[in-house]
């Protein structure tokens, strides 16, 4: 009898990263002079400090967070992501983070980014982690006919318990469920992925926040650092 195929998950920001792309993206809009840094830094950071304490209001964020891509066209923001990818996103890309990934690749696992930070940013980082669109679930984002990105997001964020329903969907389209593989793992930095962590076979905390530290303590979690 053949044996199930694995499932990994990765959380991305402050796990295969050492940062938060959501973070990252709108420093390099002030270093470009896009945005107005003291707005900008006050509300970031207002927001980040809501997620660090897993009280974020995702739609009143992602209202504030989206509003620089309105302002430009496809190709624009093809060459500001790319700038942004060289400067702010590769520096953070640990080794052990791509090993990570190769060694679920060698086993034979399927890989999956699951992220509360939205598609725009994050594609072209799972590209860069050999990660395709169709195993990367982030907020999908609306666009208007022509293409262009009209600040608002789409469908169930996947934040929070989000990510359970995101996952289900997605595996749903397949004929599948997590019982569908032999095993399915989760590694997370963060508590505000507890509910996920808590329905997969093999959790484990990835440089992890105080309260997901001690969670994964009790629990007897892995917890392990890609930071070297």
């Amino acid at each position: 009898m053949t044996q199930a195929r694995n499932l990994a998950l990765f959380d991305l920001d402050n796990t295969l990263l050492i940062g938060d792309s959501d973070f990252e993206w709108p420093r390099f809009l002030i270093k470009r002079g896009i945005v107005d840094q003291a707005y900008y830094d006050h509300r970031n950071n207002h927001f980040y400090e809501q997620y660090k304490a897993g009280t974020l209001n995702i739609g009143e964020y992602l209202e504030f967070a989206l509003e620089p891509l309105t302002r430009y066209d496809n190709a624009e923001l093809a060459a500001l992501h790319a700038a942004y990818m060289d400067e702010h996103i590769r520096p953070i890309i640990p080794q052990a983070a791509r090993d990570l990934l190769n060694l679920h690749r060698q086993q034979g696992d399927e890989i999956l980014i699951i992220t509360a930070t939205n598609r725009f940013i994050t594609g072209p980082i799972a590209a860069e982690l050999g990660v395709d669109d169709e195993h990367l679930i982030a907020i999908d984002l609306e666009r208007t006919a022509d293409g262009r990105y009209t600040g608002k997001h789409t469908g169930v964020p996947s934040f929070q318990a989000g990510k359970i329903t995101r996952l289900e969907m997605w595996l749903a389209e397949r004929g599948q469920t997590l019982a569908s593989y032999g095993r399915s793992f989760f590694y997370s930095d963060s508590h505000n992925d507890l509910p996920l962590l808590s329905i997969v076979s093999n959790p484990v905390a990835v440089d992890p926040d105080d309260t997901l530290r001690q969670h994964a303590k009790e629990q007897g979690w892995p917890v392990i650092s890609l930071r070297g």
